[in-house]
């Protein structure tokens, strides 16, 4: 299939929030078995990049190796992460210990369109941010004309997980976002559309819930058994552990990342393939559906067609 450059911008800058505004870019599980993570997602009807390795940049532009690799699932918004470790690194035994509180997602990346802005605000309210991070992948890009090599770039802005204990809870500004959302890579078979929202779980949603709102500009507000936070594209929905896995099926431990919500065409379509790879699926109110995930992959899924989530996350 052919495609215009307007096309291939389109895909790629919708992804990029306009001055002001926060998006859910990305959510992330850290998985001991990158192949098999992959394979489960495959089976489920996803078409998945190529492994990439990151590295990190300094300021005179030298590269380090970040002891990561990573595979994606791009969707027309946001994205899915699955990550692994691979070198002994300081940000590789972050990602391991992590994995050892339990199996599944652990980070939530906001998507800003300055990172260093956002360093400077999270300063002001006292989350002691890290220094930024440069992040970048070499990968082959599609454009109009043919495959050409290109550099994936990413600016993070993390702070001290103590400040943020429920995951890697970090602001993304995308530098190149055509690397990424190309239309090769959005041609899933089983209709899901974007990543709408992340279910956090919390010992205190109200206490976590104002923390939130200072770390990213946003207003908590009720919302029956969660509190919700509402971004310019998508959600954050947080509640306890109990209220989670009344939702999801099953929770981890508080505090953490539960799971998250993807909007799809087909959503029973999607639920038989999940239960030919084993997952209970199960049908909830107002049209949606939730499952846990297989093993290889860990977490828990909400999905429905986009108006049904609409409704239920601003409910």
């Amino acid at each position: 299939m052919t495609h215009t450059t307007a096309e291939f911008a389109q895909h790629a800058q919708r992804q990029r929030p306009a001055s002001g505004e926060l998006v859910i870019d990305h959510v992330a599980h850290f998985v001991e078995d990158l192949d098999a993570a992959v394979g489960a997602l495959e089976g489920l009807g996803f078409v998945v990049t190529p492994r990439s390795d990151q590295t990190t940049g300094d300021a005179d532009g030298r590269q380090t190796p970040a002891g990561q690799s990573n595979r994606c699932v791009m969707l027309e918004s946001g994205y899915l992460e699955i990550l692994t470790p691979t070198l002994d690194t300081p940000t590789s035994r972050r990602t391991r210990a992590q994995m050892a509180r339990y199996a599944g997602v652990h980070i939530l990346a906001f998507g800003t369109p300055s990172a260093e802005e956002d360093h400077a605000r999270l300063a002001r309210h006292g989350f002691d941010p890290l220094p930024p991070i440069d992040l970048r992948r070499t990968l082959e890009v599609e454009t109009a004309s043919g495959i050409t090599q290109g550099l994936a770039r990413f600016a993070v802005q993390r702070v001290p997980p103590e400040h943020m204990p429920e995951g890697r809870v970090q602001f993304c500004e995308q530098r190149t976002p055509e690397c990424l959302w190309q239309p090769r890579y959005l041609r899933h078979s089983n209709g899901v559309r974007g990543l709408d929202a992340v279910i956090v779980c919390a010992e205190d949603p109200v206490e976590a819930g104002a923390r939130f709102a200072r770390f990213a500009g946003m207003l908590p507000a009720p919302g029956g058994d969660f509190v919700r936070l509402h971004t310019a594209r998508g959600s954050v929905l947080i509640g306890t552990r109990a209220v989670c896995g009344a939702l999801l099926g099953a929770a981890p431990l508080a505090p953490a990342l539960a799971g998250y919500a993807l909007a799809c065409d087909d959503p029973p379509a999607l639920a038989r393939r999940l239960e030919a790879q084993g997952c209970t699926v199960r049908a909830l109110a107002g049209e949606l559906m939730s499952c846990t995930l297989p093993a290889a992959l860990g977490g828990a899924w909400l999905f429905g067609h986009s108006a049904a989530l609409a409704r239920w996350t601003q409910a």
